[in-house]
């Protein structure tokens, strides 16, 4: 979100909280993007904020629920208040736990992959329907293929991303690989260490598809812990995350931090072909330097 729309958000956050007897007196932005995330103190809540047009929040909230009854790694809403998405002032609001995170701890690699198989556990429980992968792809379909909603985004790399989205889809269909429900993004960014275990959030990304697709977003050392891994099917899914976010990054209401430079990097990993590189590894090379 630009500023000034932040700052309304987080206003209309800090509103909804007082309106059920939460304290507010601060607010602490933790994260900002198509979506905005924010820490209410001193009651301690974390305010998950978005333009009342997109409407993942109740989903987000359902696929929520069920996982805690599930007892899968996930962050809870807020117990203090009812579990459901509040509106105000053309914002949806939802509520939720802040977890104290473990100070200058990274993850270890099989606990990373220990959390994401018990995620995956709960998730094939699930009574809830969910877009398919293949939906997501056909968003960054649509963004690549039009010059207005990505016009910074050279011919060349264009038809780079257009390519690759589109023969990506029936190269995993033809494996005929079983599918589930998946987180959809379950990179290092959406994975909290906390002091209650690791906690997986930004469950608004969730779809069907095969494993692979959500391992194609965790670093290279994670899959030597989980365990059955297509690496074949891998490979496709790999490229596949690639262009996806490529797609987003290139869109100028995205907010991500050196986003465009992250663009850049990931049409050069897809122009260079593979082995693709690992979403992390990419990110890495468009902060150095």
């Amino acid at each position: 979100m630009r500023s000034s729309e932040a700052r309304r958000a987080v206003a209309a956050a800090s509103l909804v909280a007082s309106a059920h007897d939460l304290s507010v007196d601060d607010a602490v932005v933790l994260h900002n993007s198509n979506r905005l995330t924010a820490r209410l103190l001193p009651c301690d809540v974390v305010a998950r904020v978005a333009p009342s047009a997109q409407q993942a929040a109740a989903f987000e909230v359902k696929l929520a629920q069920q996982l805690a009854e599930a007892e899968s790694p996930v962050a809870a809403l807020d117990p203090r208040v009812e579990p459901c998405v509040y509106e105000r002032d053309g914002f949806v609001v939802t509520l939720w736990t802040y977890y104290e995170a473990l100070p200058d701890r990274e993850v270890s690699p099989a606990d990373y992959a220990d959390a994401l198989g018990r995620l995956h556990a709960g998730m094939r429980a699930l009574k809830l329907a969910t877009p398919h992968f293949t939906d997501r792809v056909a968003e960054a379909v649509g963004l690549v293929a039009s010059r207005d909603r990505t016009p910074a985004l050279a011919d060349a790399d264009r038809e780079i991303l257009t390519n690759t989205l589109r023969s990506k889809v029936p190269a995993i269909a033809d494996r005929g690989a079983a599918e589930q429900v998946l987180h959809g993004e379950p990179h290092p960014g959406n994975l909290l260490n906390t002091t209650s275990g690791l906690r997986f959030i930004d469950l608004e990304t969730c779809c069907r598809g095969p494993v692979e697709f959500d391992l194609a977003h965790v670093p290279e050392n994670v899959l030597e812990y989980y365990a059955n891994v297509d690496h074949e099917l891998l490979r496709e899914c790999r490229g596949l995350v690639l262009a996806m976010v490529a797609a987003w990054r290139w869109d100028p209401g995205d907010q991500f931090p050196n986003g465009r430079r992250a663009a850049r990097e990931l049409v050069s990993a897809l122009r260079d072909g593979p082995p693709w590189p690992t979403l992390d590894e990419v990110g890495r090379r468009s902060t150095s330097g």
